[in-house]
């Protein structure tokens, strides 16, 4: 039966390839981003290739503008049946220089160099509420229309970092963290209003935003990338089709009795111990 997704974040890497390939399944696509541009472009794929889509411009951290998104969306296809929250991402004043904190660290003046000591508050702030704020607020605009209705579940974008925080990322990991535990509070909350709450938790994906910690200028891996794919047994990063099958299982009636759980996906790095 087709129903209406809506996916914020939708014009990054990941969420826009589970738009396109959620309406090869005859759903109902509501493509949200911040960048309109964005949104237009994933929007365009799916009806050119004979989907349903609309692309909205919203702010996941603006409930005003979630609702107007909302107004258009119901307009158009009526209730919000599903909701992706795919909007997230880290900020460069939330993040360390190295990996661990040695004696000379504090005595470093390079520009740009940062210990824990010299992260900026306001980066971990953003960092914070684009993450948990961006899925918890576009959570309390769209799941209005799923109350009491048969089918309806909202899908979280966690991370591996949430259950072992990496190096470097304090506020990314943090927030994660945050986004999971958010996860299974809201599934116990609404589960007595028909309404499913389920995570992803992607391992290593190539993204626009972490392209540049994990590749070189001419596609060679950072010693960062190298670390990581000695560490995944699988020998490899994630792509955007690895998480579609997931995707679509929590999305669909047949599961029916999950709820608040978070599921890995990432080639087993967190199965392996390094040895």
């Amino acid at each position: 039966m087709s129903k209406t997704i809506v996916l914020t974040g939708a014009g990054g890497v990941l969420c826009s390839t589970m738009a396109v390939e959620l309406a090869k399944q005859g759903h109902h696509i509501a493509v949200l981003d911040l960048k309109k541009e964005a949104a237009d472009q994933v929007a365009n794929v799916i009806n050119k290739n004979g989907g349903s889509a609309i692309s909205v411009a919203a702010n996941v951290l603006e409930k005003e503008s979630l609702v107007e998104a909302k107004k258009v969306i119901n307009e158009a296809y009526g209730p919000c049946d599903i909701l992706i929250n795919g909007a997230g991402g880290n900020h460069p004043l939330g993040t360390t220089s190295n990996p661990f904190l040695e004696p000379e660290d504090l005595e470093n003046a390079t520009e740009g160099f940062k210990t824990f000591f010299d992260l900026d508050p306001k980066g971990i702030e953003f960092t914070f509420n684009l993450n948990f704020l961006g899925t918890l607020i576009p959570t309390q605009v769209f799941a209005q229309d799923m109350v009491g209705r048969d089918g309806c579940s909202v899908l979280n974008i966690s991370s591996m970092n949430a259950f072992t925080p990496l190096t470097k990322i304090p506020a990314y990991s943090g927030a994660k963290a945050a986004v999971s535990n958010f996860t299974q509070w809201l599934a116990v909350h609404f589960s007595k209003v028909g309404i499913r709450v389920n995570a992803i938790a992607p391992g290593f994906f190539l993204t626009d935003q972490n392209r540049a910690l994990l590749t070189n200028s001419d596609g060679s891996a950072t010693p960062r990338g190298e670390q990581i794919i000695s560490q995944t047994p699988m020998g490899r990063y994630g792509t955007p089709d690895d998480l579609v099958s997931t995707v679509k299982w929590l999305c669909d009636d047949g599961a029916a009795f999950i709820t608040g759980i978070v599921v890995p996906i990432d080639g087993g790095f967190s199965a392996y111990s390094g040895v």
